[in-house]
């Protein structure tokens, strides 16, 4: 039976890239998308690509209460999930959002709430089922507060304790939750950015994603350097940090 894979925010560059992974291998796929004439588009490709039937359904993270409504069609399209990966999100302006609480907190919700609004039932249904893998593109930046970008990295940062506490509970019915952490990666979210050695294309983080769904890996820094990138950050002692442009 081939693998039966839910991705919301499918039109991300990220997620269209392990989109189109699955679907040479045969996989069914829906995808759930705010765009729903782009995700048709990938849709039409990913058939072409090989997948065995790929469906299409609405998701708009900046809308409430609908998440149960997805997760039930999605489920009920596919026959069950053996793979779901939340994709979506967004990269807010740190400054409006310093100057704005009522930003902050929308972007929080866009970044944070809505995907465990996601993982709620998505987890409930794989519990009961027994099996299932639930993969969340997460960020380094949720590693350690940094004044460039703290509102996004407390979103991930909280995410990511949310994904451990999901992974303990799930582990005795034999679900994996993976949080998947990449670093700069070349999306269009990220065009007005310069671009160094340090960045990678999207196809580089969904093979890595790919890899690591495949063996059950628990957290994936990508690409892998990292890892070690962040420990660094990580270990740097306040007083040091704090003279920092990060």
């Amino acid at each position: 039976m081939s693998t039966r894979v839910l991705i919301v925010g499918a039109t991300s560059a990220i997620a269209e890239a392990l989109a189109r992974r699955y679907a040479s291998q045969g996989a069914t796929l829906f995808l759930a998308a705010r765009h729903t004439e782009r995700a048709a588009a990938i849709a039409d490709d990913l058939r072409i690509r090989g997948a065995a039937m790929v469906a299409v359904g609405v998701y708009d993270a900046t809308v409430p209460d609908r998440a149960e409504a997805l997760v039930a069609a999605a489920w009920e399209a596919l026959g069950g999930i053996d793979v779901a990966l939340i994709a979506h999100g967004s990269l807010p302006d740190q400054a409006a959002c310093a100057a704005s609480a009522a930003l902050t907190r929308q972007e929080l919700e866009v970044n944070l709430i809505s995907v465990i609004d996601l993982l709620t039932p998505l987890a409930n249904r794989m519990q009961a089922a027994g099996c299932g893998t639930l993969a969340v593109i997460g960020s380094v930046a949720g590693d350690r507060g940094r004044q460039s970008n703290y509102v996004y990295g407390a979103a991930k940062g909280a995410l990511a304790i949310f994904l451990q506490g999901l992974a303990h509970r799930l582990a005795p019915a034999g679900v994996r939750v993976l949080t998947i952490k990449p670093g700069f990666v070349d999306t269009p979210m990220t065009a007005a950015f310069p671009k160094g050695p340090l960045w990678a294309s999207p196809d580089r983080v969904a093979r890595d994603i790919q890899r690591a769904i495949a063996r059950g890996a628990r957290v994936l820094y990508t690409p892998w350097f990292w890892r070690w990138i962040m420990l660094v950050i990580r270990l740097v002692p306040a007083t040091l940090f704090h003279r920092t442009r990060l």
